[in-house]
């Protein structure tokens, strides 16, 4: 005879109120609807999070929120000037694209769907996806849940919440391999949300700094001496009024404020990480972030792979190995 005791089964989702569509003519404003969706639904997860964690129990049911999107729909092949690369749509149909941490995000969002505006003469919509958000995704930066915590609630998490997907965090559109199903939207950005949200996690674990330091121009290394003096170059900036630059980044999000000669926020790791990140800031994003990303190739894709969903402005090998001749190929 079975013995083992199952938990009771989930009687309902509970879920925010409904977000209905919303359609904007302003940039800005679409951006804020969508921080505060956001903001709104995240919030939910960790509340829920935390009310079951102190009540120690199951109550039977299930929490739920939903990613925000944003839509745009062209019913013409507009005419668009050729030099501009972003900020139109090849052709007519209806683009939406999930979003996340929309105030990290804040002057992408503003300048491309203001572009989408200009080009195309129409409005925007905010309104729920029907992608639910991981509740580890939810979670502040910073924020740590000890097993214990878990633990209180009984009953396995994935029961309970939505739990990072996989099978949602491919490359498929930026590889340019996705195939739009008939009658669904076309994709409005080369990243899901929840593709986003997995590479800014795994940015803090590599880098040992926060996402929100990275700058729009990006060296890469592998190795160090260009590293030490990068630091001692920027260091020597902050020291001496900034030059322009407002601060200076190191792992352990350890800062050099302009004007200073030695930090005074943050705490250096005890080891540096598997790929340490120095981010000498400007305002705007306008700085310079350097990763030394140590030995090998799989660690040249691994971080690639989750600094490009910041979308930086560019990005360059330093090594004695990054100019080819005409007689040499990638990998030789």
């Amino acid at each position: 005879m079975e013995k083992r005791i199952y938990p009771q089964a989930i009687e309902s989702v509970v879920m925010p109120e409904p977000f209905g569509r919303q359609s904007f003519d302003s940039a800005e404003k679409a951006v804020k609807a969508l921080q505060a969706l956001y903001d709104r639904n995240t919030k939910f997860l960790r509340d829920s999070f935390a009310e079951l964690a102190a009540a120690g129990g199951d109550n039977g049911k299930r929490y739920r929120a939903f990613y925000p999107e944003i839509g745009v729909t062209t019913n013409s092949f507009t005419q668009i000037d050729s030099r501009q690369a972003y900020g139109h749509m090849p052709t007519p149909g209806h683009f939406s694209t999930t979003i996340t941490q929309p105030g990290l995000f804040e002057s992408y969002l503003v300048e491309q769907l203001r572009l989408i505006m200009r080009n195309h003469g129409v409005a925007v919509t905010v309104s729920e996806s029907t992608t639910p958000i991981p509740l580890h995704f939810a979670f502040l930066e910073g924020t740590h849940v000890d097993g214990a915590t878990a633990e209180r609630i009984k009953r396995p998490i994935r029961d309970l919440f939505d739990v990072p997907d996989l099978d949602g965090t491919d490359d498929q559109i930026a590889n340019g391999t996705f195939e739009v199903a008939f009658g669904e939207p076309r994709p409005l950005a080369p990243f899901t949300a929840q593709r986003i949200d997995y590479s800014l996690h795994r940015l803090s674990h590599y880098t040992a700094t926060t996402p929100q330091q990275f700058q729009n121009f990006v060296l890469f290394t592998n190795y160090q001496f260009y590293i030490d003096e990068f630091v001692a170059r920027a260091r020597d900036l902050m020291a001496n009024g900034g030059g322009g630059y407002t601060e200076f980044v190191e792992p352990g999000n350890v800062i050099t404020k302009s004007g200073q000669s030695a930090p005074r926020e943050g705490v250096a790791p005890p080891r540096l990480p598997q790929m340490p990140a120095y981010h000498l800031k400007k305002s705007g994003h306008g700085g310079i972030t350097m990763v030394n990303i140590g030995v090998g190739p799989s660690n040249a894709k691994t971080i690639t792979d989750h600094i490009a969903v910041l979308r930086p402005h560019a990005w360059v090998m330093l090594g004695h190995c990054a100019g080819l001749r005409n007689t040499q190929a990638l990998g030789d």
